[in-house]
Parts: structure tokens; C-alpha cells; sequence
């Protein structure tokens, strides 16, 4: 199942886009990250490591 990041929660610090093995992170034209649902593994790696709680299942 893919992660995905709540935009009104994330500050944008990037800190999930470097911890995701398969780069399904990117950043947004607002300046917030979102992942791509068709790449995320599911590993969680990325929820694990973003300070603001901001990524669930």
C-alpha cells in the first residue's frame, strides 16, 4: 500500500525524499513533497523519518 503525505502537515523540509529507496518523492510547485502512489514500495521508510508526522498509509 502507498504512503501519502498531507500537505497541510508537511513544512516542507525534504527530509522524506532522500529516505525513499525508489525516489517516489518529489517535491510539489507549492513547495511541498508528494509521493508517486505508482512507485512507493510501501516500506514506510519515508513516515519513519518526516518530523511532523505528516505521511500515513
Amino acid at each position: 500500500m502507498a504512503y501519502a503525505i498531507d500537505k497541510d502537515t508537511c513544512i516542507g523540509c525534504g527530509t522524506c525524499e532522500g529516505e525513499c529507496p525508489v525516489s517516489a518523492i518529489k517535491v510539489d510547485t507549492d513547495g511541498k513533497y508528494v509521493i508517486n502512489a505508482d512507485e512507493c514500495l510501501g516500506c514506510g521508510a519515508c513516515a519513519g523519518a518526516c518530523p511532523v508526522d505528516a505521511i500515513k498509509e
